[in-house]
């Protein structure tokens, strides 16, 4: 018996240590961040949360050391390193610059401007999230400095970019939403242009492409096997994936409610949906 005690605690010393040294040595954020956790339902199918539940397994995330020079910057959330990387900052969205012949959105050279000034004498390193990878091959990370600045924070401390959460990458939610609530509260950046002031409902008919903000009072919910449906109107409303779901609320409790709901706008025949991955996505009045 005293053996296995001994066993037990040898064990979880080690551990603390361990953690301890890594947090000392090699500045990981292991007690600022959220633990993220997996596991599969009965159908299969798999979730992730910020909480642990039954059965729930947890999702190793690590954090990269090496630091390197941006070669070249793209817009206010992709950049591509010295080694050939390509890197699309996690948790964050900035408005799109004139490329291939189209043109920019509001908002967009402002946040390129700032990436430039921000990063030139200085590295970076990577801080990884659940998904290393997006479908476009890049690789999808926080950006921290040498003098410890976090750059996906700084750009949406200062109303350049919007949070953009791609569960199951959760790493610093909280944080990127704090600082994304005190920006708008002091209308900077973005949330000082027209626009992207909030439409309503009975104007999405008019709305321009891209990231927009709308607001409402959803009437009524209904689901399909991979979606659950927030309807605003019979022209409009946003779609949640089920195995998202656990992350929200009680979507009853939407209902009725003057909502915002911020992203892209899908048309289709004459109806507007717009995908909701995040509860951060949906704001009340």
């Amino acid at each position: 018996m005293a053996a296995n005690c001994w066993a037990v605690l040898n064990n979880f010393m080690q551990i603390y240590f361990t953690r301890l040294l890594l947090i000392l040595f090699l500045g990981l954020p292991l007690l600022a961040n959220a633990d993220i956790f997996q596991w599969r339902d009965s159908n299969g199918d798999i979730h992730y949360s910020d909480k642990a539940v039954a059965e729930a397994t947890l999702v190793q995330v690590k954090a990269g050391h090496s630091f390197y020079k941006v070669k070249t910057i793209y817009d206010g959330d992709t950049v591509v390193l010295e080694d050939g990387q390509k890197v699309r900052l996690l948790g964050i969205n900035t408005p799109e610059v004139a490329h291939r012949g189209q043109g920019g959105d509001a908002g967009g050279e402002a946040a390129k401007r700032w990436l430039q000034e921000k990063l030139a004498n200085t590295k970076v390193r990577l801080e990884l999230d659940a998904e290393k990878t997006d479908k476009y091959g890049r690789t999808l990370a926080h950006l921290l400095t040498e003098d410890k600045g976090h750059i996906n924070l700084q750009l949406v401390a200062a109303g350049l970019a919007s949070v953009t959460i791609h569960p199951p990458n959760l790493l610093y939610v909280d944080e990127l939403v704090a600082a994304e609530e005190r920006a708008q509260a002091a209308s900077l950046g973005i949330w000082q242009l027209p626009e992207y002031a909030p439409i309503k409902v009975s104007d999405l008919a008019d709305a321009k492409s891209g990231w927009v903000r709308v607001v409402g009072r959803p009437k009524a919910i209904r689901q399909s096997r991979k979606f659950v449906y927030v309807e605003f109107s019979e022209a409009f409303d946003i779609r949640i994936e089920r195995q998202s779901q656990q992350l929200f609320p009680e979507l009853s409790d939407y209902q009725g409610k003057m909502l915002e709901v911020r992203g892209w706008l899908n048309r289709s025949k004459g109806h507007v949906s717009m995908l909701v991955r995040h509860p951060s996505a949906i704001k009340r009045y």
